[in-house]
């Protein structure tokens, strides 16, 4: 069937989030630390994304979006990192970081190009504001926002693909994920979901990206532009 609405992964897939996370680190955080490696905080708090969704995921706990846990998630990091005394509106403000992300470079205008043709719809696990605040700060467009704020859980659980699927009212294949991450693509496919990988090679810095897709998927790209190109979106 025709794709007709792809809905994306955020981080790392639209935005860089760990020179995002690495900038603001380094601006609030320079005085009290002034030898800190701001990449390798960002990556040690990134370690505990997961970790801390679970306890939503599992049932745990009731939903709390994702400001909440990695406000929850800071203290742990900051105190692995040796730093003290950071105050409460400083703490804020870096949980406020992940709203500040800069896309990758050919993402915007990739997006307008697919927009021309295509529903819009990022599929994250990041709030409805924060999803508000990396657009309007990158100039991306969208038609509507999915994902956890909207279906109150985290993926890879079924509702975050289901309601993307519904929300639009496409068949599901109509529907593609997009997504920088194959475990994602994996669930979206279980779903029954079109699937496109974007290859970020250099998402976690030093670390790398995944370089192409580890499962089959119906598109592979080497960005977005490219995705673009491949869907014949001009």
């Amino acid at each position: 069937m025709t794709i007709r609405a792809l809905v994306f992964d955020v981080f790392g897939t639209l935005v860089d989030w760990r020179s995002g996370v690495a900038r603001e680190v380094q601006r609030l955080l320079a005085a009290q630390a002034p030898g800190l490696d701001a990449g390798a905080f960002a990556d040690a708090w990134r370690a505990r994304y997961q970790p801390s969704m679970e306890t939503v995921r599992s049932g745990a706990r009731a939903f709390v979006d994702l400001d909440t846990l990695h406000a929850e998630s800071l203290p742990d990091v900051l105190a692995q990192f040796g730093i003290a005394d950071v105050s409460e509106a400083v703490q804020a403000e870096l949980v406020q970081a992940w709203h500040r992300l800069d896309a990758w470079p050919e993402v915007p205008a990739a997006l307008a190009r697919l927009r021309k043709t295509l529903l819009l719809a990022p599929n994250s696990n990041g709030p409805v504001r924060l999803m508000v605040d990396l657009a309007r700060r990158n100039g991306l467009v969208f038609d509507a926002i999915l994902g956890a704020g909207y279906s109150r859980d985290y993926k890879p659980k079924p509702a975050l693909y289901r309601d993307a699927v519904a929300a639009f009212g496409f068949a599901p294949e109509e529907t593609m994920m997009v997504a920088a991450h194959s475990s994602d693509l994996a669930a979206a496919a279980s779903h029954g979901l079109a699937t496109a990988h974007i290859a970020r090679l250099n998402e976690h810095g030093p670390a790398g990206g995944e370089t192409g897709p580890t499962v089959p998927v119906t598109y592979a790209a080497a960005d977005l532009a490219d995705l673009a190109d491949q869907l014949g979106c001009r």
